[in-house]
């Protein structure tokens, strides 16, 4: 699990740990059932203490994003839940605000922004087998 802490960004640490496991979840790199790192393994992977690590799963387990089995270790939850499905929302709909936010400072228009996106979805599938295949 690839998280990146930053202390200059103002975020606390514990909501840093937070949002890139939600995303990590949204996104499916990580995969309903898949363990999380224990406690201790991630605060000394990330130099934090381990008291950062039990808030933000705790916070995340409140959410019914992710659950603890009793000597077993935290798992993710089923990603298909409502709760998921809002936090891929919620990603999304940043990513479009701040696109809509550059292409207004850059005078696009809505038609023209349009037209750049269906351009860009007509070779996604190219990129991607691209992509897959280790080219591009």
């Amino acid at each position: 699990m690839d998280i990146t802490i930053s202390l200059s960004d103002g975020v606390p640490i514990y909501r840093q740990i937070l949002n890139q496991i939600k995303y990590l979840m949204a996104s499916g790199q990580l995969l309903p059932e898949e363990e999380l790192p224990p406690i201790r393994t991630l605060a000394l992977q990330l130099k934090v203490t381990p008291n950062t690590v039990v808030k933000a799963y705790d916070e995340l387990e409140s959410a019914g994003l992710i659950h603890k089995r009793r000597g077993a270790g935290t798992y993710v939850s089923d990603v298909t839940s409502p709760l998921a499905n809002r936090e891929r929302q919620r990603i999304i709909e940043q990513r479009v605000d701040a696109l809509l936010a550059e292409a207004h400072q850059l005078n696009f228009t809505a038609d023209d922004i349009l037209r750049v996106l269906r351009e860009r979805l007509a070779v996604m599938p190219r990129l991607a087998a691209a992509a897959a295949k280790g080219e591009r």
